[in-house]
């Protein structure tokens, strides 16, 4: 899968996209036989079809991350590392599509990535500490008047009751994070105007093939609160901690919150998924028939 990943990152992003332009989109049965493939006999084409087509998913999500001053060439190089792992551990008799499931790998990869890089945030690995890192931006623009420069003691504390921290925690990353705001654009000195990924082709623009993954979409949502609604009140706020949140919970977040060990909140989780499986396959053969 390597080579799909060695372009030309280093020769500029410029030249990246235009090169990963050419790889096809897949459709849901395309990327369904591709990845049984792998997944069952380690077929190393298939794996490299599966990465290729969602390289422009991970250029995407590195814009998300821009803000914190890192190259972007590097961010999609982390990115696609996570995206390799999305495709070893897929399964896609689940009922997903690869790209919902690759999201939360990449994103994760890039995050790590972020926090390794910022050496003026000494921040340490709780899940507090990175919601804070990762949200504290998002939360202050949405509190803060357009006109307010220096934050109030008032709002320090309506972000830390949002964010579930110490306000002293909020005024030290904000701090941190402010000092650095000179150099946050940095790496865009050499591109042209706009950003690259405005000049992404999706490759599906036939509208009827657009209208028939919108249905297959609703179907799958539908299937899946379906599915949602055989699984316990604890089995469902796990999934919906673990699996469909935009900030995944830890195991050692649901823990405390559950009073019970990380392996128990795992089993939980793993029976959860597994009874989702079956009634999503459950509908399938139904659907079917």
């Amino acid at each position: 899968m390597t080579n799909a990943l060695t372009l030309s990152l280093d020769e500029g992003l410029s030249k990246y996209i235009n090169q990963i332009r050419v790889f096809p989109m897949l459709s849901a049965e395309e990327e369904f036989m591709l990845a049984k493939r792998y997944q069952t006999y380690e077929d190393k084409e298939a794996a490299h079809k599966l990465v290729t087509s969602h390289l422009r998913l991970v250029v995407k999500l590195a814009y998300g991350y821009k803000n914190y001053g890192l190259p972007i060439t590097e961010l999609v190089s982390e990115g696609n590392i996570g995206l390799m792992q999305a495709v070893k551990k897929y399964d896609p008799d689940k009922g997903f599509r690869l790209s919902t499931y690759a999201m939360w790998w990449i994103k994760a990869s890039m995050q790590e990535y972020v926090l390794r890089s910022w050496s003026l945030v000494k921040l340490g690995t709780t899940a507090a500490q990175k919601k804070l890192f990762f949200n504290l931006r998002k939360v202050k623009n949405r509190i803060l008047e357009a006109s307010e420069v220096n934050i109030s003691d008032a709002n320090y504390a309506l972000i830390a009751k949002e964010l579930n921290v110490d306000v002293a925690d909020v005024k030290m990353m904000n701090q941190r994070m402010s000092g650095a705001d000179q150099s946050l654009n940095s790496f865009t000195s050499d591109e042209e105007d706009g950003e690259w990924i405005d000049f992404l082709e999706d490759g599906r623009d036939n509208q009827e093939v657009l209208l028939g993954e919108t249905q297959e979409l609703n179907e799958r949502k539908n299937m899946l609160n379906l599915a949602m609604e055989s699984l316990t009140e604890r089995e469902r706020e796990i999934i919906l901690q673990r699996q469909l949140s935009e900030n995944p919970a830890t195991l050692e977040d649901l823990s405390q919150i559950y009073g019970v060990s990380r392996e128990r909140i795992r089993q939980i989780e793993a029976r959860a998924i597994e009874k989702l499986q079956h009634s999503v396959v459950g509908q399938s053969a139904t659907h079917a028939a």
